[in-house]
């Protein structure tokens, strides 16, 4: 009935779809219509690549999809895949696919006999031949994973249909698939990921109030482990890769910068290609265009460390509350006792003496001083667990 479709169109677009993977909702531009499709049975069918065999994995299940939802799992999760298709129980049945030979056709009628399907009927020969096409299509558009879910015999005609596909694409592989991506709706990202995504910078979205911003993915994920560590929360993955310019740093900070949830910001650089005095220059333009009021701490390590540091001990007390510690820890704790409000009475006392001109105003003493005192200070919280307030009109 084109009314009720209407009807229910209307209820859809403009607001919000809450799913359990996405529980802030995402905008609903778009209204597909298909025909209405009653089954006879469900089947499942996904290829996707398998870190175990190094190499596309085709899966289906007789059961249709429901052993997704008995393992509490889902396809992404190829461990619980692998684990429940070798059980004696299993409804799972996998075909390891040769990178070189492809998928072949008696792997194809392998999977559709274990999918219950009778050998010479149309149905049978129709899903080796849908079988085929995905794997085509898997290599041709370089996918990662293509999912019917489910596929299913029509109880009217007969026929194999897919009647719902999920396919996502190697985002490595844009250089080849333009036009693939060219498709992509940014309002259905969160905005953050989106515009990071623009810049060439790989960021995610998590719910802590540490902002991170790192070179390099394992670099990140380790500096990420020492937050947790420390008993604090990151509020993102956040990679600016090996040869980020200056513009890309500032967009990286301006993200962190516009996120309320973030209480401080981790800068970790280890400058290898990356250089030390390039991120220095990102965060003192962001400082000088739009003002960094969030804490910072910056632990710079690497190529071009001492210019870098001369920089930032010369003009952050102006631009931004920036602190620059040199040892990772020190900074780690240094960032998790910020955002939990949490400051040592030495960090406080050395924030004193410095205002009070106690010594000389050579900005590396200066830097030099406070990472000392921040050691102290990580020391001292490991003895003292009293909540006292972080120092104020402070900045180095």
């Amino acid at each position: 009935d084109p009314e009720e479709a209407f009807s229910f169109s209307e209820q859809m677009l403009g607001h919000r779809l809450l799913t359990k993977q996405v529980p802030e909702g995402i905008p609903c531009k778009q209204v597909m219509l298909v025909e209405n499709v009653r089954l006879e049975r469900e089947l499942y069918l996904s290829i996707l690549m398998d870190r175990n065999s190094q190499g596309p994995l085709l899966i289906g299940s007789a059961s249709g999809g429901s052993f997704l939802q008995e393992a509490g799992s889902s396809v992404f999760d190829r461990s619980t895949i692998a684990s429940l298709a070798l059980r004696p129980d299993s409804v799972v049945s996998t075909e390891h696919i040769d990178i070189v030979d492809g998928l072949e056709i008696d792997q194809c009628e392998r999977m559709a006999e274990n999918l219950g399907l009778d050998v010479g009927t149309a149905a049978f020969d129709q899903t080796v031949e849908i079988m085929i096409k995905l794997y085509s299509l898997f290599a041709e558009r370089d996918c990662t994973m293509i999912e019917v879910h489910p596929l299913g015999e029509d109880s009217h005609s007969g026929e194999i249909v897919a009647v719902n596909t999920r396919v996502q694409f190697d985002d490595n592989a844009f250089f080849r698939q333009k036009a693939i991506f060219a498709q992509r709706d940014w309002d259905q990202q969160d905005p953050r990921e989106a515009k990071a995504k623009r810049e060439g910078i790989d960021y995610i979205g998590l719910d802590g109030s540490i902002g991170c911003m790192v070179n390099g993915a394992g670099l990140a994920m380790a500096t990420m482990d020492l937050i947790h560590s420390r008993g604090g929360k990151p509020s993102n993955f956040l990679d600016v890769g090996g040869g980020a310019n200056e513009h890309q740093v500032q967009t990286a900070l301006a993200i962190l910068e516009a996120d309320p949830r973030v209480k401080v910001i981790l800068v970790n650089i280890f400058g290898g290609l990356m250089r030390c005095d390039v991120i220095a220059n990102g965060i003192l333009s962001v400082s000088r265009e739009i003002g960094i009021k969030t804490p910072m701490v910056l632990r710079l390590q690497g190529t071009n460390y001492e210019d870098a540091k001369a920089l930032i001990a010369k003009e952050c007390g102006i631009y931004g509350d920036i602190r620059l510690v040199d040892d990772l820890d020190e900074a780690t704790e240094l960032a998790v006792n910020i955002a939990e409000g949490i400051v040592s009475s030495s960090v406080d006392e050395m924030a004193t003496s410095i205002n009070e001109n106690e010594i000389d105003e050579d900005p590396l003493e200066l830097s030099a001083l406070v990472g000392e005192s921040v050691a102290v200070a990580a020391n001292a919280q490991s003895n003292d667990k009293r909540t006292i307030p972080r120092f104020e009109g402070f900045s180095l």
